[in-house]
């Protein structure tokens, strides 16, 4: 978990912030963090006061998301991940979530919660997913871990060193 903490990071978004990390066997096999496909620009470049123009639903237009990057990263370079392990910071949207379980992803640990994050009742992505069978847990942070105190909020990552100062 603290290598997608530490992949939020690099996201330009600057709404919200989140990394994952996808593993399988023990493996690392795939990592992602938020943001416009490659090849396009930054948000937080191009848009740097009010983000990246929003959808119909008020989402992000160009951002794919963390898992999003993972799991697609992951199958361009044939990685095999039935049956892998995600990581994630923030938990599952429904769409991810659908995506995750389309893949036989069989384990999902996030570190915050999308509901509160987005100040809806229930957390849609991990209800789904926990319907369907995947393990679903909330991470418990560890003695020494590093603990980001609120949801990925680009405010809550004021204090937090950038990138390029890794």
């Amino acid at each position: 978990m603290e290598l997608a903490v530490n992949l939020a990071k690099r996201s330009h978004c600057i709404k919200a912030q989140v990394g994952a990390v996808l593993t399988k066997d023990t493996r690392i096999i795939s990592i992602g963090y938020n943001g416009p496909p490659a090849g396009t620009h930054n948000c937080d470049e191009e848009f740097p006061d009010v983000g990246c123009p929003r959808d119909s639903k008020g989402s992000c237009s160009l951002a794919l998301h963390a898992e999003q990057n993972a799991i697609l990263y992951a199958v361009k370079n044939g990685s095999t991940i039935d049956g892998a392990t995600l990581y994630v910071t923030l938990s599952p949207c429904i769409a991810c979530a659908r995506i995750i379980y389309s893949m036989k992803i069989d384990r999902v640990i996030y570190f915050h919660s999308y509901a509160e994050y987005k100040g809806i009742p229930s957390d849609e992505g991990v209800d789904f997913l926990r319907k369907f069978g995947v393990n679903v847990e909330r991470y418990t942070p560890t003695e020494g871990f590093l603990v980001q105190d609120q949801p990925p909020l680009s405010a809550a990552l004021t204090n937090v060193p950038s990138p390029s100062a890794l």
